[in-house]
């Protein structure tokens, strides 16, 4: 009798059939200067806990049977909620909020299916699994909330499309981040959808920055195309009076170019409009050229020491979660640099790729960062894939960012053996995929001996530390006592310190929760680091109040609040003003 129902009510392991294909970093597409169809708007909507769109498969649209009678369904695309995407759920209403599982998404656009070239789908962001469906066919799927993803679309368009996102925020341990992190799990499509069309032959990867050797002459140059073609294609650089002929060799090329621009650095940020075309095919970029490298315990932007006066941050607020709108990063940048910071670190994962642009633009020194974050399955290898494939996709996005100095492979993980053997992966893949910039991790303290010592270290450029005296280490004692203990031989970074303080909460300097005792350990945490020749930098946590589940005292009210601003950033905190202090004396 059995197989006179439906099978879907019976099966069990209904999402094996969309596990392939994953999209990966090896699929994304260079996008500056495209023909870019925006389908940000509104989208249809509905909560499908039960993953019924996935074992019913909704995307074929079968309303009737083979013989023409009508099928009961249970959904009606196009009479559905709309929701405005980019968006998190969990802000666009109330009900919402804590809901975690998996959403359909869903519209109709309109394309000319005789646009000569190929097509692409490109989404910033969805989180944390995201399967996709164009005109009945199943696309595939990417893992990972916070890193872009495309999908070739070249023949499945019509002049009338449905899309269908189904979307899926569980916390699931084997995933990057697991179950269990120090934020708020928001779900949702929280980034730019877009269509993109290019010729049949098109520039795949655009990579260009300042060579670090020293001399401030040369520029690296990688192209690769989209066929293993025998080309020619020629870059340009209005600005600096360049125009150079490239000859691509089964498509691709590396290209050593003569040029001295004007160095970009956080009191300088110049960028330059750079183009390039092969064929019928043309993108375009504004770039900036700097050097950043160690020397000894010294970090050198352009070959001259930099202390690194920064501040940690999330990507969110309060209104929209992390689909943050661009007035409200540019708002952060300000915030920071009124503070007095030329670097920020943006914690625990990747933010929008356009704060990376803004903060090229502005001037601001960027930690960019993945997920690895607490108990990872270090022993998973198919975790380890996620974590490398979220790395690569970071890393490919921003390359050509002047303001990103520093990849981070990881926060906060304990100093295990199989720990050890991925983050170190991890960390070599970034070397070989940019030797221009700097690899590091936030790294614990090693709390038995009370000094800075992490085996991952030896595969870091610059070490970060996360310490939190006086706070979780209640005896502030303990700092001075670690800088005593340490002698690393490269540079490090104070990746986190600092104490929570409700916004109003006034009191003794010596009651943990009051804005008073917050700037007193700011007060003793600057003191104490500024002194330390190894130190070359400072970020603490964080620039505002943000959500998170764990937080649930009577101050927290599930926001973590160690901001030096409340989570309106409305209110300054009295540790503001002395961070702010000791980084315009610095």
């Amino acid at each position: 009798m059995a197989n006179k129902y439906l099978s879907d009510i019976h099966l069990e392991d209904y999402t094996g059939e969309y596990e392939t294909p994953q999209a990966t970093y090896r699929e994304l597409i260079f996008t500056g200067g495209r023909d870019v169809t925006s389908l940000n708007g509104l989208w249809y909507y509905a909560v499908d806990q039960y993953d019924t769109c996935l074992r019913q498969k909704w995307f074929l649209e079968r309303y009737t049977d083979d013989k023409g009678f009508t099928l009961p369904v249970d959904y009606s695309f196009d009479e559905w909620e709309t929701m405005e995407l980019p968006a998190c759920w969990n802000t666009f209403a109330e009900k919402y909020l804590l809901y975690e599982g998996p959403m359909v998404f869903t519209r109709r656009f309109r394309s000319d299916p005789a646009n000569p070239g190929r097509a692409f789908l490109r989404i910033g962001a969805a989180s944390m699994l995201c399967r996709v469906f164009l005109n009945g066919q199943y696309l595939g799927m990417h893992r990972g909330a916070s890193t872009p993803f495309c999908f070739d679309i070249t023949g499945i368009l019509k002049e009338d499309n449905r899309i269908i996102l189904c979307v899926d925020n569980t916390r699931r341990p084997e995933q990057v981040p697991t179950e269990n992190t120090d934020w708020f799990n928001y779900g949702g499509v929280f980034r730019d959808i877009s269509l993109i069309r290019v010729p049949d032959l098109f520039i795949r990867s655009f990579r260009l920055n300042l060579i670090p050797d020293g001399c401030f002459d040369k520029l690296s140059l990688s192209v690769s195309a989209s066929a293993p073609v025998d080309a020619a294609a020629v870059l340009e650089i209005p600005e600096l009076g360049l125009r150079r002929e490239l000859q691509l060799r089964s498509g691709s090329c590396e290209a050593v170019i003569p040029a001295s621009p004007a160095l970009w650095s956080p009191d300088n940020p110049r960028l330059y409009d750079v183009s390039l075309r092969l064929g019928d095919d043309a993108v375009s970029d504004r770039i900036g050229f700097r050097e950043i490298r160690t020397e000894g315990r010294k970090i050198l932007l352009n070959g001259k020491p930099l202390f690194l006066k920064g501040i940690s941050t999330h990507e969110e607020s309060v209104r929209n979660g992390r689909a943050l709108t661009e007035d409200e990063r540019i708002e952060n940048i300000r915030l920071a640099k009124e503070l007095g910071c030329n670097f920020m670190r943006l914690a625990h994962y990747p933010h929008h790729e356009n704060m990376a642009r803004l903060a090229d633009e502005l001037g601001m020194l960027l930690w960019e960062e993945i997920p690895v974050y607490w108990a990872i399955r270090f022993d998973r290898e198919e975790t380890y894939r996620d974590a490398h494939n979220q790395l690569a996709e970071l890393i490919s996005r921003d390359y050509n960012r002047a303001s990103v100095v520093i990849w981070s492979v990881g926060n906060e993980n304990a100093d295990t053996d199989s720990r050890l053997a991925f983050m170190s992966r991890l960390a070599e893949y970034a070397h070989a995929a940019d030797p221009s910039r700097l690899v590091s991790a936030a790294c614990l303290v090693d709390a038995r001996e009370n000094r800075i010592a992490d085996r991952l270290a030896d595969h870091l450029d610059v070490i970060g530390i996360n310490e939190y005296c006086g706070w979780y280490t209640p005896d502030f004692g303990k700092l001075p006592e670690l800088m005593a203990n340490s002698n690393p031989a490269k540079p490090v970074v104070i990746t986190e310190f600092g104490a929570d303080a409700m916004c109003g909460n006034t009191g003794s300097d010596d009651c943990k929760g009051t804005e008073e005792y917050q700037a007193r350990v700011y007060e003793l945490q600057m003191e104490t680091l500024l002194k330390i020749s190894y130190i070359q930098g400072i970020s603490p946590w964080i620039l505002y109040d943000f959500r998170c589940p764990r937080r649930t005292s009577s101050i927290q009210k599930y926001y973590n609040r160690k901001g030096l601003l409340d989570e309106t950033k409305a209110c300054r905190k009295p540790a503001f003003f002395v961070l702010q202090k000791y980084y315009k004396d610095l």
